[in-house]
């Protein structure tokens, strides 16, 4: 909880009383809502990355050249071995 106090030049400061809030800035999940640290890559609460960056790149982010590649090689490879 936090308790406000006056202080010497009439503005309200908030004083930490039971030491849960540490300083870091909050932010919400775009997910599910949850409050995650502002420098954290994932939320806890749903385990989302928060961007795009930070997520893992898929095993299906491949260029289409890769795939047809591996696709003509794999025909000729067939075609050497029943000729």
């Amino acid at each position: 909880m936090a308790r406000q106090t006056w202080d010497e030049e009439d503005d309200w400061d908030a004083e930490d009383v039971d030491g849960d809030d540490d300083g870091e800035s909050t932010i919400p999940c775009p997910y599910c809502g949850c409050e995650v640290h502002a420098d954290s890559p994932r939320c806890p609460s749903c385990e989302n990355y928060l961007s795009l960056e930070d997520a893992p790149p898929k095993p299906t982010d491949k260029p289409w050249w890769v795939l047809l590649g591996a696709g003509l090689g794999l025909l000729v490879f067939l075609s050497w071995l029943f000729l």
